[in-house]
């Protein structure tokens, strides 16, 4: 074969044309045996070797096999340079990865003693390159272009090059910030199928790990804790097989940011609401307190938004939890100002309805342990004016005895007044003790009901607060 071909450069060098010395080269490629066509240099150096393999850069644009029947196997292998980042809105990851690309061109093979060398780096555009893609690629590949390749003694073609991934991942961030990803990079011939070319890796995915794991420069917030491969023979719809090769990339996003810049105040600030209780809800001080306290937290909430993840397929169970918090605070704020109104105008309401009471003081009182105050027995006795009266009249008589008895006093009329003036008195101060009495009595039970559905909602925010911490925290540690 070798001898044909140099015949045929030495006789027709200008009277056949190149189209007609291709097709009679491809002609007698199609009917030769099963083997390499072994190129004769001239001298050991790498001019003379390149000389040699002008037939063969001639025969670019076909599969490099001498039997058309013979299936190209293309070994694929990469390293994960750096995980650049993920866009969750987008739905992407962005990596950077060295591919390589191995297979064997049936057309080269010379002696190295001869040709004086074993390899030979060769632009890539006069070799045939296997038409490997990656189907979750979705942007133009932005990374330096690498226009070499190298070509060996023994036919094989080692093509390198690096490749900014920008592949599409279905992300699931309801566990954010603890969330961990799996993303897949399939790659796949775009054109032929399984019978024409078939696909394998280039080292193990233990490797292929451990060495991205070395060489990786950058992660940002994330982690690599994974590589599998999985080889996907998949029917081609014309009775043909299409094989891909899959690799699935799992990554984990560092969440000690996220726990330090918003789990951590959010937790802080919710205790502070829970000790703000302790104030005593009778005065302004509670309500304005909470309600400062909410307004900060609003405008954390506002600064640490782009720390969000924002997605439109699942809600992050984190914005449950900070949603959570800030429907605490006002509820506790509303609770607040229920139990300020019903304190500070206990006077003016009507008496405490026995239902009410019953339920509110009887129960409830002993349940949250303020039970109700046993009532004083001086203070429901309703004392007769007439009885004061004559009190009065007997005392304001004594005095005047004794005056008399003494003879210090001798004027009757005066007397007279003196005694007048002591029943009105008298009087006017029992009526108006009397409705303090019952007034007080009211607005005692009143203040008694608010204290104890103070304490009893301090009770149930404290109850609320812990069931859904411990049920978040367990979701977050079993995902």
């Amino acid at each position: 074969m070798a001898h044909m071909l140099k015949v045929l450069d030495e006789r027709c060098p200008l009277k056949v044309k190149p189209s007609k010395v291709l097709f009679i080269f491809i002609s007698v490629l199609m009917h030769a045996p099963c083997s390499s066509i072994m190129q004769n240099c001239s001298r050991p150096d790498t001019p003379s070797l390149l000389e040699a393999l002008q037939p063969v850069f001639k025969l670019n644009e076909i599969r490099p096999t001498m039997n058309i029947s013979t299936p190209t196997n293309v070994s694929i292998g990469f390293v994960l340079f750096g995980i650049l980042g993920l866009d969750e809105k987008a739905q992407v990851l962005k990596t950077y990865i060295w591919q390589d690309m191995r297979w064997r061109n049936e057309f080269v093979e010379w002696d190295p003693e001869q040709c004086g060398s074993s390899a030979i780096t060769i632009p890539r555009k006069l070799l045939w390159v296997p038409d490997v893609v990656i189907n979750e690629f979705m942007e133009k590949n932005s990374a330096p272009f690498v226009p070499y390749s190298y070509l060996y003694s023994n036919g094989f073609v080692l093509d390198s090059h690096p490749i900014r991934v920008i592949s599409s991942c279905r992300l699931d961030i309801y566990t954010f910030p603890f969330d961990v990803q799996n993303c897949s990079l399939s790659f796949n011939s775009y054109l032929h199928r399984k019978a024409v070319l078939q696909m394998d890796i280039f080292t193990s995915v233990e490797d292929i790990l451990n060495q991205s794991k070395k060489v990786m420069t950058t992660m940002g917030e994330w982690e690599l804790i994974g590589l599998t491969v999985q080889t996907i023979t998949q029917p081609a719809g014309d009775d043909e097989l299409y094989q891909e090769i899959r690799f699935f990339v799992t990554v984990r996003r560092r969440a000690t940011l996220y726990v330090v810049n918003l789990l951590i105040p959010s937790c802080f600030l919710i205790t502070v609401d829970l000790f703000s209780f302790l104030l005593p809800p009778q005065t302004v001080d509670r309500s304005m307190f909470k309600m400062t306290l909410i307004l900060g937290y609003t405008v954390f909430l506002l600064i640490m938004n782009d720390l969000l993840p924002t997605t439109g397929n699942t809600i992050p169970l984190i914005n449950v939890f900070l949603g959570l918090c800030l429907a605490l605070m006002m509820s506790s704020l509303m609770e607040t100002i229920i139990i300020t109104n019903l304190l500070c105008g206990s006077a003016h309401y009507s008496p405490v309805p026995r239902w009410l009471r019953v339920l509110v003081l009887q129960i409830l009182g002993r349940l949250v342990r303020l039970p109700p105050k046993p009532r004083d027995l001086e203070d429901t006795v309703i004392q007769n004016p007439a009885t004061q009266e004559m009190k009065v009249f007997s005392v304001v008589a004594a005095d005047s005895e004794a005056p008399k008895q003494k003879g210090q006093l001798n004027n009757d009329k005066a007397l007279q007044e003196l005694r007048s003036l002591g029943k009105d008195l008298q009087a006017i101060r029992l009526q108006v003790q009397q409705q303090q009495q019952e007034g007080s009595q009211t607005s005692q039970e009143w203040i008694q009901v608010g204290f104890i559905i103070d304490r009893l909602l301090f009770g149930l925010y404290i109850l609320f607060i812990s069931v859904s911490f411990v049920t978040m925290i367990i979701i977050w540690v079993k995902s």
